[in-house]
């Protein structure tokens, strides 16, 4: 398959079967993330992978505990895939993935968001070209912004100047691929 129809064939998944990924895709799929482009080729951003589903669990719960409702721009993403906008009674932000990886990066470097994203796109494709279902999730600071968060932290020896910045969820999906949205038109332009 090409890049393209990879990238055409790709989902977003928020429904995960139970059966865990091999630790040998997981590593696949972190180096995929550390070859990403990077600012300043700094290689600034560091991934914990979490290849342990109640584990997985337990932080998916922390990344929903905050989640304010009021600040949402919309309130649909998917009937087939629902996220938490779609549905109030979803209790982890991680939709039952047996593996996550948390993409972190340095506090005061300007770049560090975008660092961690193009990690995690390179990730989710890696993950679609082996098989592997992904999401990308964000709230990735305030998960960790609380005492059982901080002692993750601590645990995972991550650097105190870092901050997580997304994750990137990882699993097989439960039932049927979903149908491709149709892209919305007028969103790019070529000048000559």
């Amino acid at each position: 398959m090409d890049l393209l129809e990879l990238i055409r064939t790709r989902h977003s998944i928020r429904k995960y079967q139970t059966k865990q990924i091999s630790r040998d895709d997981l590593e696949k799929i972190i180096e995929a993330g550390l070859r990403a482009p990077n600012a300043g080729g700094r290689q600034g951003s560091l991934i914990v992978g979490i290849h342990n589903a109640q584990l997985a669990e337990q932080i998916g719960k922390l990344n929903i505990a905050k989640f304010d409702r009021s600040a949402l721009l919309g309130n649909y993403v998917s009937h087939e895939q629902p996220s938490i906008i779609d549905d109030p009674k979803i209790k982890s932000g991680f939709y039952g993935a047996p593996s996550v990886c948390v993409i972190f990066g340095a506090k005061d470097f300007l770049y560090s968001v975008a660092d961690a994203f193009c990690c995690a796109e390179n990730m989710i494709l890696m993950a679609h070209s082996i098989g592997i279902s992904s999401c990308i999730i964000a709230r990735g600071e305030e998960t960790f912004d609380n005492p059982d968060g901080r002692e993750f932290l601590k645990n995972w020896q991550v650097p105190e100047n870092y901050v997580a910045q997304c994750f990137v969820l990882l699993g097989y999906i439960d039932g049927a691929e979903p149908s491709p949205k149709a892209l919305h038109e007028n969103r790019s332009k070529i000048i000559e």
